[in-house]
């Protein structure tokens, strides 16, 4: 029978679940009816006209579904067709010779194949309607009023106001407005420690509440949600075709005519028509076109489960042969967000009263360096102000009950100052803090570099792609601070977009094949080029996620060594299914042609070609099992 896969757009659909109980039905009718015309020998063998009739009846039942697929196939050529052509032209042989029993198990043993096949272990189809499943839930949401109702989560758009209680599922994606609380984002990120939220994080749909009560702004809804990103390019990876099938299916014709002559040639030679039918059936290539999809489609599986979003198998055979990185700064490497790096405060002041202080005033202006001063002290330290007053683009005043108090940039302290100190060496934002008529202190701000982006590097490095450029719009002594933490050589700094995708052009006319990681807008250029690019899913911007190959979903650079590890491990796998599927199918043919396969040859390799195709699935099942290695 044909090798066809399952509906793949998801989850099988309810007309995909009868067809297979129709299968299973008519195989178990079928069976039936071949033992009775069995028995019917052995106890009655004077009435071998009974005994055929079963026989006849059995083959027959298994015989349409068999024809059915041969004539489709004549219409819509296809790899897969090639299977049900070959099993039809055994069968009729089998009529034609008058071997009922051949002509009955024959096509039994493939529809159990079949059978066995679409439900075997891969899982993908039930990976994907598991996703699915995450994105259909309840959600209660406010109306103008500030009352809440229980809705479907699929009613909801964005700008909506929700509530989510301990133990619900969030309906979508959103901006935490209030509230604190544990998410299980396991399903989405792979992330196996809940993530801590609060006001002004964004938070995904389908994660759970752990504990706690947040109100959140939906964002995202639906198929432009991460979670139905998720699942739409799940559906569209599997249905692409890894480019060894599109090898195969080039020659599929050929092949059936290659097959055809050897049949016809053991029949010339041998005058024997079950080792001709053997031929026949040996010659199935199902292991062979089920082995590429069944290794890829598991791969991109395990890929989801921890988190990392492949748009198609071709992607995860590239990333086995990469040998270099071209990657991001800001929001890459780095968190994308001031942090407090220093606080040099004058002698005899409280580092504690200046960082309330300046958070207190930080919390007046939308300037990004004033919000991130706003996070540097808790609110209930922050002492009240009035008259506040911001001065565009030097900083801002405001009176306390220590006198009037001045944040901002060196020319705004020069005014109110009288022996203000000159600035503190720093590659990055610097603000000071004057109260009453005196200078307090210095406050450095930096873009925080990841926790884990030096060990991924050196990992990257281990993992063969050693050459390793840094590629940033930022300044260059910013980015050669980061660099040399990082243990990255070459830095280019003050990259405008085009410059980025020049320099992608230049590694690959070097003879190298980088991976290029970037999150924002300014990166989607040199994501498209390089041979793959990898997106941050958390906290990138959504051109950049449209535009590359793969994206972090949660934003972990450790899953950069993650995919490489499991593409290669899918392509050790794929060349091992390949033997599997090449080299049983050439030996069958050969035991076929020769005779060896005994009286019974078309049944024994039907019962071999079914046992090659469950090895090549339970080969590539094994990579069910692949484990990330995060440091």
């Amino acid at each position: 029978m044909s090798t066809h896969t399952v509906n793949p757009g998801g989850a099988l659909s309810p007309q995909e679940q009868r067809q297979i109980t129709r299968r299973l039905i008519l195989a178990l009718v079928a069976s039936g009816t071949l033992v009775l015309g069995l028995l019917w020998r052995w106890l009655a063998p004077e009435q071998v006209a009974v005994a055929d009739i079963l026989l006849g009846s059995a083959s027959l039942m298994v015989a349409i579904p068999v024809l059915r697929h041969a004539l489709y196939s004549l219409r819509y050529p296809s790899l897969h067709g090639i299977a049900d052509r070959l099993i039809a032209l055994a069968l009729l042989g089998a009529w034609a010779t008058g071997d009922l029993l051949t002509a009955a198990l024959l096509p039994l043993i493939m529809i159990v194949g079949h059978i066995l096949e679409e439900r075997s272990v891969i899982g993908s189809q039930e990976a994907i309607e598991a996703l699915g499943k995450l994105t259909r839930s309840r959600a209660r949401r406010f109306d103008a009023e500030g009352n809440l109702h229980d809705i479907d989560n699929h009613e909801l758009v964005a700008g909506d106001i929700v509530e989510v209680r301990a133990g619900d599922r969030l309906p979508a994606d959103g901006r935490v407005l209030e509230g604190q609380a544990s998410l299980d984002t396991a399903p989405i990120t792979g992330e196996s420690v809940p993530l801590e939220v609060k006001a002004g994080m964004n938070v995904y749909g389908g994660a759970i509440n752990l504990d706690g009560r947040l109100r959140i702004e939906v964002t995202h809804t639906g198929e432009t949600s991460t979670l139905g990103r998720v699942v739409a390019l799940m559906q569209s990876a599997e249905q692409a075709s890894p480019p060894i099938t599109r090898l195969l299916e080039r020659y599929a014709g050929r092949y059936l005519l290659l097959v055809l002559l050897i049949a016809a040639s053991t029949w010339f030679l041998t005058q024997n028509g079950q080792a001709m039918l053997a031929v026949l059936v040996a010659a199935c290539p199902c292991a062979l076109v089920l082995s590429a999809p069944a290794t890829s489609i598991a791969g991109l599986t395990v890929a989801a489960r921890h988190g990392i979003l492949i748009r198609g198998a071709a992607f995860l055979e590239e990333l086995a042969e990469l040998n270099a990185v071209i990657i991001d700064k800001t929001g890459t490497l780095t968190h994308g967000k001031l942090q407090l790096y220093e606080l040099q405060s004058e002698a005899g002041e409280s580092p504690e009263a200046l960082s309330a202080l300046a958070a207190s005033l930080g919390s007046t202006s939308n300037h990004p360096v004033s919000c991130a001063l706003a996070t540097i002290a808790p609110q209930s330290a922050w002492p009240q102000l009035e008259n506040v007053h911001e001065h565009q683009g030097l900083g801002v005043s405001a009176t306390t009950r220590a006198g009037e108090a001045f944040l901002g940039r060196y020319e705004l302290l020069k005014a109110q100052v009288a022996d203000l100190p000159d600035e503190p060496p720093h590659d990055g934002p610097i603000v000071g803090l004057a109260l009453a008529g005196r200078f307090r202190g210095w406050i450095l701000l930096a873009d925080s570099l990841r926790s884990e982006a030096a060990s991924v590097m050196a990992e990257l490095r281990d993992l063969g792609l050693k050459q390793q450029l840094l590629l940033t719009g930022d300044r260059d002594a910013v980015a050669q601070r980061i660099a040399k933490n990082v243990g990255i050589h070459d830095v280019i700094a003050g990259a405008l977009p085009a410059d980025k995708l020049h320099q992608v052009s230049v590694q690959i006319d070097n003879g190298f094949r980088p991976m290029v990681v970037g999150d924002g807008i300014n990166d989607s250029l040199a994501l498209k080029a390089g041979v793959v690019g990898v997106a941050m899913g958390a906290g990138g911007s959504d051109i950049a996620m449209a535009s590359a190959d793969i994206v972090l979903i949660g934003g972990d650079l450790r899953r950069l060594g993650t995919c490489v590890r499991l593409s290669r491990l899918c392509r050790r796998t794929l060349q091992v299914n390949v033997m599997i599927g090449l080299g049983w199918t050439l030996v069958m043919v050969a035991a076929a042609a020769f005779g060896w396969l005994g009286a019974s040859g078309a049944v024994i390799a039907a019962l071999l070609h079914n046992m090659s195709t469950l090895l090549v699935l339970g080969n590539a099942g094994r990579l069910l099992r692949f484990e990330e290695k995060l440091s």
